[in-house]
């Protein structure tokens, strides 16, 4: 039984970076063998197993074949006498299928190194085309490494795998969770860039392929595409380390300016109405938990309000926080406000522009926030006045404690 540390481990150490956890496979044992052992069989699919002490993860090397479309369509062989080198060539790039032994030494049989030192994300094998998670993985790893590039040979396998239908067979809990992996990381646009290069982003979100080419005002965007201000937005949202709900928001507020028609361009007339109804549409198909939701939901419907907030009046801006459920919820206006500030700082040449909206709204929000509700309730329901009426005056309030801050 010979034990050797596999895939990112390996990978992260040769790049220089942190090594966050360590995974191992197992060659020459058995399941028995490791469970007389102590370790702990925790594996549904394939037998995976936690040390005893470390809890770091062990599978056994195996071998798969594919037997029918989809993430869960392949028969797993795994036996003693399967070797490192067959467990390795199942891997799908050649930067993760480098292995360590326990004193050291690499083990390098599809040349990861050399592809590490040219930044180039190359797959290991043609068997890379039975899994269509992996065209998503790839474009997460391009996300987190922007500086490699995807060989050439590479990107055609993935194109005759979305030809082919492979990506139409993906659950829709898979395909949220890598892009939710892949807008966590450094540069988001990346993997965006890569699926839309290899076809799948118009199979699995054509409601964001369909941006590119779309113009808009120069005057408000001067980098004018669409598609080319999502990825700015995007990876704006990575600079100033917004939450996954905030990055969700980034990458749907503008989905309505898809479906402008051409004659009306470079405007795009209530394109937020439109990208909320899309918006319904993305997160009904993906499965998208509720605060990603709810959260792109209120920015796609008030980003266009929240940008032009400086020329409300008080009303208005009272309103605009009622809408964004500021008062039952404060944290999430501070996560709409950095969405819009992505959308508003995504722009060529107004990257370093500081947004000012957000702090006169924040400002109103506070003395709106301020204002003593329960009073008023206690004073309106003591002259028996009905709940509508009271929500009347506490609004009315608001918007003479937001008025002192604009005069």
């Amino acid at each position: 039984m010979q034990t050797y540390m596999v895939g990112g481990a390996v990978r992260d150490a040769l790049l220089g970076l942190p090594v966050q956890d360590r995974d191992w496979v197992v060659v020459g044992a058995t399941p028995d063998e490791l469970v007389r052992q102590g370790y702990i069989a925790v594996g549904k699919d394939f037998p995976v197993f936690l040390h005893p002490q470390s809890k770091e993860e062990y599978a056994l090397a195996r071998t798969e074949r594919k037997t029918s479309l989809g993430y869960h369509g392949f028969e797993v062989h795994t036996a003693p006498d399967v070797t490192l080198e067959q467990d390795l060539a199942r891997r799908d790039l050649t930067i993760n299928a480098i292995a360590q032994a326990v004193d050291g030494t690499l083990i390098d049989p599809y040349q990861g190194q050399a592809d590490i030192k040219a930044r180039v994300l190359r797959h290991v094998s043609d068997a890379f085309r039975e899994d269509p998670v992996r065209i998503l993985r790839l474009a997460r790893f391009a996300a987190r490494f922007a500086d490699f590039s995807v060989a050439p040979e590479t990107m055609q396998l993935m194109r005759e795998m979305v030809a082919h239908g492979e990506v139409d067979a993906l659950v829709a809990e898979r395909v949220w969770q890598e892009l939710a992996r892949g807008l966590m990381e450094d540069t988001p646009s990346r993997m965006f860039e890569v699926l839309r290069d290899c076809g799948a982003l118009q199979k699995l979100l054509p409601e964001v392929a369909r941006l590119w080419g779309v113009p808009q005002r120069a005057e408000y965007h001067p980098e004018v595409d669409t598609g080319v201000h999502l990825m700015m937005v995007l990876d704006m949202s990575a600079r100033l380390k917004a939450n996954l709900p905030v990055r969700f928001a980034c990458l749907c507020h503008d989905l309505g300016k898809g479906t402008t028609p051409p004659e009306e361009w470079p405007k795009h007339i209530a394109h937020e109405i439109r990208s909320a109804k899309l918006l319904k549409g993305v997160c009904e198909r993906l499965r998208v938990p509720v605060e990603c939701r709810e959260l792109a939901d209120v920015v796609a419907r008030e980003h266009g309000n929240i940008h032009r907030s400086e020329d409300l009046n008080a009303a208005a801006i009272v309103r605009l926080l009622e809408r964004c459920d500021a008062f039952r919820k404060p944290q999430r206006l501070t996560e709409i406000l950095l969405a819009c500030e992505c959308d508003a700082r995504g722009r060529l040449g107004m990257q370093e522009k500081a947004y000012t909206q957000r702090r006169q709204l924040l400002t109103g929000f506070e003395v709106a926030q301020s204002v003593a509700t329960n009073l008023i309730a206690e004073e309106a329901l003591s002259k028996g006045l009905s709940g509508p009426k009271v929500g009347e005056m506490i609004q009315a309030a608001r918007v003479r404690a937001v008025q002192k801050t604009l005069d």
